[in-house]
């Protein structure tokens, strides 16, 4: 009588694992083949605006840039700023937004901003991205962690409730 009781508890746990593993199957497989989500397009909306004004306050003026959110990273790059043909461009890694949607708002996009504000004022230099001056206009445009890269640890702290 135990071990049916067992057994039965067993095939319990396992059916209530495999829907588990196939409904986080098929949010993932969402997430990918869907546009983000509103509430994401919402905060990236809210800090750019937050972005903008901080320019303007510490700048005296402020220009908007378009914010394109892809798919088409390689690996776990974040975000990206892009200047051709005097068009600057930001791109936001989809691929990480889901998992890390706080780090790309607190940080990410200040980061991004401020090597667009460097292309504009033209203070930049080859190789020298995260210049002290960049590091200096991250903060004034509310970047909360002016580094040159992503740091792991806060992504992943970050994710702890406490």
């Amino acid at each position: 009588m135990f071990i049916k009781k067992f057994e039965l508890l067993f095939l319990g746990i396992i059916v209530l694992a495999s829907l588990v593993l196939a409904k986080n199957y098929y949010d993932d497989y969402s997430f990918k083949t869907n546009d983000i989500p509103q509430s994401y397009k919402d905060r990236i909306a809210q800090k750019e605006q937050e972005v903008l004004f901080l320019m303007q306050k510490n700048y005296g003026f402020s220009f908007k840039v378009p914010l394109i959110v892809t798919d088409e990273f390689k690996g776990r790059l974040y975000g990206l700023t892009s200047y051709k043909d005097g068009e600057i461009k930001i791109y936001l890694n989809k691929k990480v937004m889901r998992e890390s949607m706080d780090y790309i708002v607190d940080n990410v996009i200040a980061h991004e901003y401020a090597h667009a504000l460097m292309f504009k004022l033209q203070n930049f230099k080859r190789g020298d991205g995260h210049s002290k001056e960049w590091q200096a206009s991250c903060v004034k445009l509310g970047g909360l962690k002016c580094e040159q890269y992503v740091n792991s640890h806060d992504v992943v702290m970050g994710k702890l409730p406490f």
